[in-house]
């Protein structure tokens, strides 16, 4: 069973929301998806999800349209609250377990299981509105996977949560996917995507402008970061043809080449001075690097 996207364009009136977007989620598969606000990474989830039918192209799962799928196939969590605010928590889960065809006797179970795991067994009968921002989001995360679904969409998962809690549901998504569970999901926080994902799209404008297996993403991206530490000045390495820039810190100096050969020439020049060089090392280029040079702009 796979997720395919091929071709989809979607409009709103005169606006493009999505433009020719293709892309195949395999089984089994953690794959990212990130953009600036308005890139068209929500309008996407939509249409994986069947709220939003494409204007051209065709979005399935196992070859059946969303709409056609049954209600326990597909969990999404929205980066918008989806809760209601005066209901207890187990009363709604029951409501929502129940609209995907669980007994109520399935969903206290496996509702009871994830309130043990995140840490809140007390906020069974807690009115939604009472509960923290964070602890909401984990009370939305456990309504978007107590039905046990196939494929399951995460947009801004982490998001309100603080750290310990972030580790906490990374922990849970990848045992999701390790058994078996087809995760898409988005996040403004890019480590959580190179640490969770190989495949990823970047989106800019509702167009893919980068789409793959992250590792031979970052094999096209020519420019990286050294980082020097040395008990003599290095301030004319700035001259060197390929060194784009040159930030000097109290214990390193960071400089920005153009790719790795100007790495070899500054430290053959290092050597030809004849001091004591403590460090040197070549940066693996980070996912933000890329979405900036892909994009033109910082991601935030």
């Amino acid at each position: 069973m796979a997720l395919r996207i091929e071709n989809v364009t979607k409009r709103f009136g005169k606006k493009i929301a999505v433009d020719q977007l293709s892309m195949l989620v395999e089984p089994g598969e953690m794959f990212g998806m990130l953009g600036a606000n308005g890139a068209g990474k929500t309008t996407t989830f939509r249409m994986m999800i069947g709220l939003f039918e494409p204007n051209d192209g065709e979005v399935t799962w196992d070859g059946q349209a969303p709409q056609s799928l049954s209600a326990r196939t597909i969990g999404y969590l929205p980066e918008e609250r989806g809760l209601y605010p005066k209901l207890k928590v187990m009363e709604q889960m029951i409501y929502l377990g129940r609209l995907r065809g669980l007994s109520k006797k399935e969903v206290m179970a496996e509702v009871n299981m994830w309130l043990e795991r995140f840490n809140i067994p007390h906020y069974r009968k807690a009115k939604v509105e009472n509960l923290s921002k964070g602890n909401q989001q984990k009370v939305q995360f456990i309504a978007a996977v107590l039905h046990r679904p196939d494929l399951l969409i995460l947009d801004e998962p982490f998001s309100g949560l603080d750290p310990i809690n972030v580790d906490l549901l990374k922990t849970a998504v990848k045992e999701l996917r390790d058994g078996g569970t087809t995760i898409v999901f988005s996040s403004h926080d890019m480590e959580h995507v190179e640490s969770l994902c190989e495949n990823l799209c970047i989106m800019d404008e509702g167009t893919p402008v980068v789409h793959g297996k992250l590792k031979d993403i970052k094999r096209t991206y020519e420019k990286r970061k050294l980082h020097v530490r040395a008990d003599f000045p290095i301030d004319f390495l700035e001259h060197i043809d390929g060194v784009l820039d040159m930030t000097v810190g109290a214990q390193e100096t960071t400089i920005d080449i153009r790719d790795e050969g100007v790495a070899e020439a500054i430290f053959a020049s290092l050597q030809d001075q004849g001091g004591y060089v403590r460090h040197f090392s070549v940066e693996e280029p980070t996912l933000h690097d890329i979405f900036v040079e892909k994009v033109g702009r910082s991601y935030v």
